[in-house]
């Protein structure tokens, strides 16, 4: 078989979705390839420690221009390509791809192209992308609506994720709570749920809601082994 393509992750927004990545793909490109092999991925882990306050601060540019300098570290390491393992900074994500000239994989257009197949989602995600048009101006392209909770939900949700998630804490309150939005916005008309925060999958799946669960990792994973497996996308 010819040697696999390496992929450079910017990863470390939070580090527990980019240990969610690196298990993901050794363990598909193990699954597919068979043998000793293992998923050739380059990880850039940033320090959300100087990302977070940033995004607090509203300063999207200042997070822009830290993760083009990642990927430009990443290219001169010789990846193939590179993806950015988490939803809410790919608002940025044009700051990226103005820096490389390897392709960028981008998690939005491959969860996009997922959801085609439904008129309504309901979106589970930070604040930040709940409340943009991030999501709903790229699904629109295939005829799909986005439905996210009201007001006060989106900050429990938020929440949840900031203070909990991003330290590897899973607790049953924020499961109940995560179930009860998730069951309102199949009540408005959901189809599916997405869980549009690549942390998300540590709380919550498919045995969480009455219509399918889409994680937007496991898709992205899907992708990326494709890409790291010579012939996949033939």
């Amino acid at each position: 078989m010819s040697e696999l393509h390496r992929i450079g992750l910017l990863g470390g927004a939070t580090w527990q979705s980019t240990a969610t990545y690196y298990k993901l793909l050794n363990e598909a490109v193990h699954d597919r390839v068979g043998g000793a092999s293992s998923a050739p991925v380059t990880i850039h882990s940033l320090d959300f420690g100087d990302i977070e306050p940033r995004q607090r601060a509203g300063d999207w540019a200042g997070q822009g221009r830290i993760l083009a300098k990642a990927a430009a570290a990443l290219e001169a390491g010789g990846v193939e390509a590179i993806a950015l393992g988490a939803n809410t900074l790919h608002l940025v994500a044009d700051d990226i791809r103005a820096t490389i000239s390897v392709p960028f994989i981008d998690l939005i257009d491959v969860v996009a192209e997922a959801v085609a197949e439904y008129d309504t989602v309901g979106v589970l995600a930070t604040n930040y992308t709940m409340t943009s048009d991030l999501l709903p101006k790229r699904f629109a392209a295939s005829g799909t609506t986005v439905l996210v909770p009201e007001a006060a939900e989106r900050e429990v949700i938020h929440n949840v994720i900031y203070d909990e998630l991003h330290f590897g804490l899973v607790r049953d309150e924020s499961r109940a709570a995560y179930r009860a939005a998730m069951a309102r916005l199949v009540d408005e008309g959901a189809q599916a749920i997405v869980l549009a925060c690549t942390e998300l999958g540590m709380l919550v799946g498919s045995s969480d809601a009455s219509v399918p669960v889409l994680d937007t990792t496991v898709l992205h994973c899907r992708v990326l082994t494709d890409y790291m497996i010579p012939g996949a996308l033939a």
